[in-house]
């Protein structure tokens, strides 16, 4: 197969060939009753002009083809600044929502007089088993096992495992975790516990006590873990049952543990119970 740039070179040829005879019989062409000449000419004018239709059509689709290939050209490198600028959009969004984040979490740290440092969420448990983190502070910037973890939306759970600089932490949604906590509103008081399925629940809570839907649930500081006041979440359902002595009080966290990104680890703990009592 001939590529098209040598069929457009013979067309020439034979096109510059046709036109050198063309001359050459006009040059000899004295008189209009030249007989010879004129039969010469009529024979030599259709193939030329015929020629001639080829090599425009063989141009015109040359010109075309490269028009498309710069066109295609062109459309590829404008595709790519479209997505380059997505990206870069795309990128300023999540650093403006991280700076948002930040502020908010650095905001919740000034208005609190504990010692605290700042961690990145860098990992979570895939078990449905186990409801765990993992973040980049450890033992080198003072988090130790036993220290709560909180957001400004609330409690988030405790430390349960450090390293030099990474440490796990076991969420408050998890069946092991426990919290000692107060209704605030009515201060009730009970335990929370994680539940795999409706989140947390409020336990140990007597029938006597005034627990509503709606009332929030707050951290005791009775458990030398988590200080007084933080928040935890709000109830979400009560069951009364009449053979028993507790309520039956599901809890709706206030954290979305699905999203939490970033984390603050307080280095205090609150006194415990004994060391107060010391």
């Amino acid at each position: 197969m001939f590529s098209k740039k040598m069929m457009v070179i013979a067309a020439v040829c034979v096109l510059i060939a046709i036109n050198l005879i063309a001359l050459f019989v006009s040059a000899r062409y004295v008189t209009p009753s030249s007989d010879p000449w004129s039969f010469g000419l009529r024979f030599i004018s259709p193939p030329q002009q015929a020629v001639t239709v080829i090599i425009r059509s063989v141009k015109t689709i040359w010109t075309h083809y490269f028009y498309l290939v710069s066109t295609e050209s062109e459309n590829d490198r404008l595709k790519k600044l479209l997505a380059d600028a997505s990206r870069n959009d795309v990128q300023c969004m999540e650093a403006e929502q991280a700076n948002s984040r930040f502020r908010k979490l650095l905001d919740f740290k000034n208005s609190d007089s504990v010692r605290s440092v700042a961690a990145e969420v860098i990992g979570k448990d895939p078990s449905q088993w186990s409801k765990t983190i993992i973040i980049d502070k450890g033992l080198s910037e003072g988090v130790n096992r036993g220290l709560a973890v909180v957001v400004p939306d609330g409690v988030v759970g405790q430390v349960i495992d450090a390293s030099s600089h990474y440490a796990k932490v076991l969420l408050i949604i998890d069946s092991n975790c426990a919290v000692d906590a107060l209704v605030q509103q009515t201060r009730a008081h009970g335990i929370v516990k994680g539940d795999s399925e409706s989140g947390c629940l409020l336990k140990y809570v007597s029938r006597k006590e005034a627990v509503n839907i709606g009332d929030d649930v707050v951290s005791s500081g009775l458990d030398g873990v988590f200080m007084k006041g933080l928040q935890i979440g709000k109830v979400s359902g009560i069951v009364r049952d009449r053979s028993g002595i507790f309520q039956d009080i599901t809890v709706t966290p206030f954290v979305d543990f699905e999203k939490i990104e970033e984390v603050l680890v307080l280095l205090t703990p609150p006194p415990s119970a004994s060391t107060i009592n010391r």
